[in-house]
């Protein structure tokens, strides 16, 4: 039986056979039985790492220690309110930091530090109830690796290019055009799309290119 710790774009963490293309970490979020508690984070450092680093292996779930988490890209993890770990992924860590600053406005004397984009992000990704944030936006003026919501419509979309493709544990479906004038609800969080905007480029799962020719939305 499945593990309950793949991360859909909605931040949820659901229990699923595959694990895509990057792991994460919000902290200790299970039992001593490998069950998930109720909390879902205990720390505002939602991290994305590699799936592997120096060789280093693990027991998913350990008592005690931090639980990993699996998102089928980064671009999924971006949305559910994560952001590179400056750890194992350094370089990325980086240039997300110094885009983040571009494209939030940071106007203090020091560029940001950890602290200061992890509590605007955890300001973004949820409210007062722990619910996801989202915000309304024109889709023409989105970056690609951004996830989006349709009117009246539960699909997570990616947006890629002149398409949005939809989001599954296994991968990405057939994509559809990019709805000219939508206003759309977006899923990942407001500085991450900044950030985004300013030049940092998501890692997307590879079924967005094997996806087929796109289609109009109905």
């Amino acid at each position: 039986m499945p593990l309950q710790n793949r991360v859909t774009p909605f931040s949820t963490i659901e229990a699923v056979d595959s694990r895509g293309l990057v792991m994460g970490n919000r902290g200790c979020l299970h039992d001593n039985d490998r069950g998930l508690r109720t909390q879902r984070w205990r720390t505002k450092s939602w991290i994305i790492c590699r799936l592997a680093w120096k060789n280093a292996r693990r027991q998913l779930m350990t008592p005690g220690s931090w639980t990993e988490l699996f998102f089928l890209d980064e671009a999924v993890a971006l949305a559910a309110g994560h952001r590179p770990c400056g750890y194992c992924r350094r370089d990325a860590y980086r240039k997300f930091l110094a885009c983040w600053a571009t494209g939030t406005g940071w106007n203090s004397e020091r560029p940001p530090r950890q602290p200061d984009v992890d509590a605007r992000l955890h300001a973004d990704r949820v409210d007062r109830q722990g619910h996801q944030r989202h915000h309304d936006a024109k889709l023409e003026c989105l970056p690609d690796g951004c996830f989006v919501l349709l009117p009246n419509d539960p699909t997570p979309w990616l947006v890629q290019g002149a398409r949005l493709h939809p989001w599954t544990h296994a991968g990405y479906g057939p994509p559809i055009r990019r709805p000219a004038g939508a206003t759309v609800a977006v899923m990942t969080p407001a500085s991450t799309v900044a950030a985004i905007a300013a030049g940092y480029v998501p890692i997307v799962h590879p079924s967005v290119i094997e996806s087929g020719e796109a289609v109009e939305s109905s």
